[in-house]
């Protein structure tokens, strides 16, 4: 059975991995007043992060509708694919996974299974790349499946924040705690694992910095390990040197994140996505 992975502009792969192994990507939407642009289609990452100050009012990000989901399938199923499998970013984060239910019980055409990655960026990235790496060797879909179960659990992403503003401006978090954070200087730092956003707090960038780096200990070794950033290339490359023991003999990619995820991250936003070997599962 051939089997088509699709996922959604959140994922973070870079262009040339979903060119390798046929991945279809949904972009979701980025609203800037009347504008409104497709993520990673109508508006580079640099140019972004680049306009992200300054934009006014803030930027809101929106899922693919169910019916944009229809169309793509449909020209999936014109293509020869007979099942498809589509991962998405963590419902805690985004409805783009329940729009792709929605459309799911619509479609009739080929099976279609629809996975909650539990993830976002390169962390649902990497899981996406197994599935279709499995699907090339002609894995069924209760082997994928399977085996995604496993690497979701060993799969984690974090990621420091400069400042608060954004998830307040973008409507994601309370407005009087964010301000409050900043009153005081407060270094945010997110994690995410199996589905379960979590928000913690340090006093400044070196605590912050300092964190990460225990959770890379903690979680080490690696089957893969990545650095993601928006909009500080510089720092990701400064951060690089800081890690590689972390992966001796294995590439660290740098990918920078997505404008979707980025419009509430905020420019600086500095972290990792990685995979922790089997002998390491929590």
């Amino acid at each position: 059975m051939r089997i088509h992975i699709f996922t959604d502009s959140t994922c973070d792969l870079p262009e040339d991995d979903v060119a390798k192994h046929g991945i279809t990507v949904i972009p979701l939407y980025i609203n800037q007043g009347v504008r409104s642009y497709l993520d990673g289609v109508d508006l580079t990452r640099e140019e972004f992060y680049r306009r992200l100050p300054a934009f006014h009012p803030s930027p809101k990000t929106a899922a693919p509708s169910p019916e944009l989901f229809l169309q793509s399938w449909n020209k999936i199923a014109d293509e020869g694919a007979q099942a498809i499998l589509a991962i998405h970013i963590s419902e805690k984060l985004s409805a783009t996974v329940n729009s792709a239910r929605i459309a799911a019980r619509q479609f009739a055409r080929i099976p279609v299974t629809v996975v909650d990655s539990s993830q976002l960026s390169l962390g649902m990235g990497f899981i996406v790349e197994k599935a279709a790496q499995m699907a090339e060797l002609g894995h069924n879909m209760e082997e994928i499946l399977n085996s995604l179960q496993d690497l979701m659990k060993r799969t984690y992403v974090f990621a420091s924040l400069k400042t608060l503003k954004y998830l307040r401006r973008s409507g994601r978090m309370n407005f009087a705690l964010a301000h409050f954070g900043e009153l005081l200087q407060i270094k945010p730092l997110l994690h995410m694992n199996q589905g379960n956003p979590v928000a913690h707090r340090v006093r400044t960038q070196g605590k912050a910095t300092e964190r990460m780096l225990e959770w890379l200990a903690e979680y080490a070794p690696f089957e893969k390990l990545a650095i993601v950033h928006a909009g500080v290339q510089l720092e990701a490359r400064q951060m690089l040197a800081q890690i590689k023991h972390f992966l001796p003999h294995g590439e660290i990619p740098i990918v920078q994140i997505t404008p979707a995820l980025g419009a509430h991250l905020g420019v600086g936003a500095l972290g990792f996505a990685c995979i922790s070997a089997k002998e390491n599962e929590k």
